[in-house]
Parts: structure tokens; C-alpha cells; sequence
């Protein structure tokens, strides 16, 4: 089943002088189950298309189908619901918020929600344990480390059951060892039927992949399985 389909997809910034296009007659299918990393230099449109499939942005032109819904124009309050019920994301920068501890940062995006309070306890302790970080629970972020925090973002990403995992260089802030041991989760996720997509400029962690995407000035220009 195919979930993420783009047709001719667009995006283009403008200021006063200047009109670039971030993302260029982008035609691409994702299946349902497959792990995707897209490559490329900086600045060819990596995350341009990544916000877009997030439904963390519009195109500019072109189409967007998710789960069988085409959500081009999806107005932001539309794109806000769908995406907090099935996307869960993994950033290189983990985006944890210090003032709250793994426990609650984790719990979030079930409070965001509404999900009852006995639910969203069942569901933080299963992916708590699942990470191997509930140990870590009444910590907080800068208590830390860089592994241990991207775990947690992992747990945050997995509790709402999402559809899909965006992942943005989710190796980016981590040594080797450690980097190893996430991309050996996402790989985990992935064969437990996650789909998920990840944006590196990482040749290692784009092995774990079954499709790399390469882009070049907001081209798909290679894709290697």
C-alpha cells in the first residue's frame, strides 16, 4: 500500500529579489513499511521536501497524497491534526524541552491528544522500556547523554503509533557508538512494519535504508535500492 505519493511536487521561496526553488518536479511513492533515506549536498532541498511530507508545510505547486488523501492544501490547523495523530519525528537536534522530564516529554504528544491519563501512562512506560530509558524517567534532558536523549526523542516519536517516522540526520549530534545504536532501533521499528524516512548525509546510516533518494537542486537525480 502506498502511503506517501508526490506528483510533479514544488516549493519555491521568494523574497524582494530573489525566487529559489527549494523543491523541483519531485514525483515519488513510499510504500507502507519501507525505510527511505534521502541524500544529497546541502542546500539541494533535502528538508524542503521533508517539511513538505511532514505536513510541517505546503507546496508551492504539484500534489501531496498521504494515507490516500490528497493534503496539498491543507489549511495549517488540518495539517496540525493529521500530523500529530500519525507522524512521529526524529531530529538531529533531539528538540527535547528541558523544563520537562523524560517522562513528561514523552507524554506530550498523547496530551496533545487528549488521550486519558491511565492510557497515556500505559503507553510512556511501554516505550520507555521498549528505549531503554525508564530508568531515566524523572530526569531531564540536560541530565543526559546525547544517546540517552535521542532514545527519548525515539520514545516520543513511537508513542502516538504513528504511520510514519521522519528522521533529520538523527546521527548528526552522535558519536559512532552511539549513532550505531539508534540507526540499529530505527532498523528495529522499520522491520516491525514502521515506515520511515530519513534525510542523512551519512553513507553509513543510509545502508540501513532499503531505497536511498538522491537529490541535487531540488532533483531527484539517482534512486538506488
Amino acid at each position: 500500500m502506498t502511503l506517501i505519493e508526490t506528483n510533479n511536487l514544488k516549493k519555491i521561496f521568494s523574497t524582494e529579489d530573489i525566487e529559489t526553488t527549494a523543491v523541483n518536479n519531485v514525483n515519488l511513492k513510499i510504500e507502507q513499511g519501507e525505510f527511505v533515506a534521502i541524500m544529497g549536498p546541502s542546500g539541494c532541498g533535502k528538508s524542503s521536501l521533508l517539511n513538505i511530507i511532514g505536513l510541517l508545510d505546503n507546496p508551492s505547486d504539484g500534489q501531496y497524497i498521504f494515507d490516500g488523501n490528497d493534503v496539498s492544501g491543507f489549511k495549517e490547523m488540518q495539517r496540525t491534526k493529521l500530523r500529530k495523530g500519525h507522524i512521529g519525528f526524529v531530529f538531529q537536534s533531539f528538540n527535547l524541552i528541558d523544563e520537562l522530564s523524560v517522562y513528561e516529554n514523552v507524554e506530550l504528544p498523547l496530551v496533545y491528544l487528549r488521550m486519558k491519563a491511565s492510557e497515556r501512562k500505559k503507553r510512556v512506560k511501554e516505550v520507555l522500556d521498549r528505549m531503554k530509558i525508564s530508568h531515566r524517567e524523572n530526569h531531564f534532558p540536560q541530565q543526559l547523554s546525547g544517546g540517552q536523549q535521542q532514545r527519548v526523542a525515539i520514545a516520543r516519536a513511537i508513542v502516538v503509533n504513528p504511520k510514519l517516522i521522519l528522521a533529520d540526520e538523527p546521527t548528526g549530534n552522535l558519536d559512532s557508538k552511539n549513532g550505531h545504536e539508534v540507526m540499529k532501533l530505527l532498523a528495529e521499528l522499520n522491520k516491525e512494519g514502521a515506515t520511515i524516512v530519513m534525510v542523512t548525509h551519512s553513507d553509513r546510516d543510509a545502508g540501513f535504508a532499503h531505497r536511498v533518494i538522491n537529490l541535487f537542486d531540488g532533483h531527484i537525480i539517482t534512486e538506488k535500492r
